[in-house]
């Protein structure tokens, strides 16, 4: 009876474990606007569209938004929803010109982002992210792709050697802890 209740108590230890190290790996992503480097332009079509893609993708408290682009021709503008519409740049709530923008998404709602170069809103280059809270974001997943477009999901941006040394430290504790609970 005792090896059964050492059991118990193991699987227990591993599973809350497990659901710790999913939840720690699903927080902060760094996710590459467009889901490629050179998304940050004017759309060759509507499929071509950044808001085709944020459509597609869920966006979490904590995921941070990354554009490259050339700083010197372009900007990303942070406006409310009427200048989003209206492609006003006249009165951005942040204005990003460094070519390597990291938007930290901290609350949930829509974000309304336009290009700040002259006349690339009118043509399409803009974008609406929706950020699900937290009671909501971590029910979903991206949606399945249709059998007839192709699914790019959401590009995670190279992260840094720390990013992926926090990453490496959770495996061996987690590996520690399963090696002591199963001995």
């Amino acid at each position: 009876m005792a090896g059964f209740s050492r059991a118990i108590s193991s699987s227990s230890t591993i599973l809350v474990l497990c659901c710790l190290f999913f939840s720690f790996s699903e927080a902060n992503r760094d996710l590459l606007a467009g889901g490629k480097t050179d998304s940050w332009k004017i759309p060759s079509s509507e499929s071509d569209s950044l808001n085709k893609w944020a459509q597609r993708s869920r966006f979490i408290i904590g995921d941070t938004l990354v554009w490259n682009y050339d700083g010197s021709k372009d900007s990303v503008l942070l406006v409310n929803k009427r200048d989003y519409i209206t492609c006003n740049t006249s009165s951005p709530i942040e204005a990003y010109n460094d070519g390597n923008t990291k938007v930290k998404l901290e609350h949930s709602g829509p974000y309304h982002f336009i290009s700040g170069a002259e006349g690339h809103c009118e043509k399409g280059q803009k974008f609406l992210v929706v950020v699900l809270s937290e009671k909501h974001g971590r029910k979903f997943i991206s949606p399945a792709p249709s059998p007839v477009e192709e699914f790019q999901g959401p590009a995670v941006a190279p992260t840094s050697s720390a990013s992926r040394f926090k990453g490496s430290l959770l495996m061996v504790a987690f590996g520690a802890v399963l090696f002591l609970g199963l001995h």
